[in-house]
């Protein structure tokens, strides 16, 4: 169903009982809200959840920013580390923002969040700006953005800016864009719990075939770039914090989540081996039980 959230339409998926517990989950750069798996929503909703996933602002099916242009992500990629301001077509707090709308055209007072990736650097915005609204807090193999961090190694940095091959049929072009992203997540997934190539396809060609906005990501990106201030935000941080990382993560080093644990006050830190950057249905009855637990359920 579509919502006015923070005056943007925003496409929003909720499951569970109207009595459970509201978890709003939010997603990562260029991820729209399938890709949370049923399966852990499923395990999520069993330990009295009302599960309230949505898709960013710029991708999936909610309201599109192609008006606002394509980003210099290399001008921004510079600016930011000569540690110079970067303009953003929006920033990561409008994302806060709208995700804060979502539960007000629910009609939710307080939620527990839970973000990954991207989407747990806009839980924290929502931790320090908006915690009035905020039960307890999880973040997902995410960082504070500390200038310093541990950063992802070449092999992954190449396989991110890398581009599908180009196509001369949509067919083809379509059978590219899956083999480009079963490569990426070939790289950044969890040594520990290596995804079925077919079933991999299968769920990115499901995402594929939902929404294809490859203009937003870079979008994104930029507003990540231009988010540099977030760390010296997170001691405002109150609610029940949990930090789950994994130990073998190639994107986010798990450097990252020691820095954010201690940024926040009382988080708890929970690393997992073998976990990558991805949500590997093995680890879900896991990561199903620290949100739950951090959630006093």
């Amino acid at each position: 169903m579509q919502l006015s959230a923070n005056g943007v339409r925003i496409e929003v998926d909720v499951q569970g009982p109207d009595d459970g517990q509201p978890l709003l989950m939010i997603m990562g750069l260029g991820m729209q809200l399938v890709a949370w798996p049923e399966g852990l929503v499923d395990e999520l909703v069993a330990r009295g959840f009302r599960v309230i996933r949505f898709d960013n602002r710029d991708i999936g099916l909610s309201q599109s920013f192609d008006g606002l242009g394509l980003p210099n992500v290399p001008l921004a990629a510079l600016l930011h580390t000569l540690r110079l301001p970067v303009k953003a077509p929006y920033q990561l707090a409008d994302l806060a923002r709208d995700a804060v709308g979502v539960l007000d055209a629910l009609g939710i007072a307080r939620a527990h969040v839970c973000g990954a990736s991207m989407g747990g650097m806009i839980a924290q915005h929502l931790g320090f700006a908006h915690g009035q609204r905020v039960k307890s807090l999880t973040l997902m193999m995410t960082t504070s953005g500390q200038r310093g961090l541990p950063r992802e190694s070449l092999k992954v940095r190449r396989a991110l800016l890398s581009r599908p091959r180009p196509a001369s049929t949509p067919e083809q072009k379509f059978e590219n864009v899956l083999d480009h992203y079963v490569s990426l997540y070939g790289v950044i997934g969890s040594p520990g719990y290596p995804a079925e190539p077919h079933v991999l396809r299968e769920r990115i060609a499901h995402s594929v075939k939902r929404s294809f906005r490859p203009q937003a990501v870079a979008r994104q990106l930029v507003a990540i770039a231009a988010d540099h201030h977030r760390a010296e935000q997170l001691a405002r941080i109150a609610a029940p914090t949990l930090v789950l990382h994994g130990q073998d993560d190639p994107l986010i080093p798990v450097a990252a989540a020691h820095d954010l644990a201690r940024r926040i006050p009382g988080a708890r830190l929970q690393i997992l081996p073998g976990w990558g950057h991805d949500l590997p249905e093995p680890l879900w009855p896991r990561l199903a039980a620290e949100v739950a637990g951090n959630a006093g359920l």
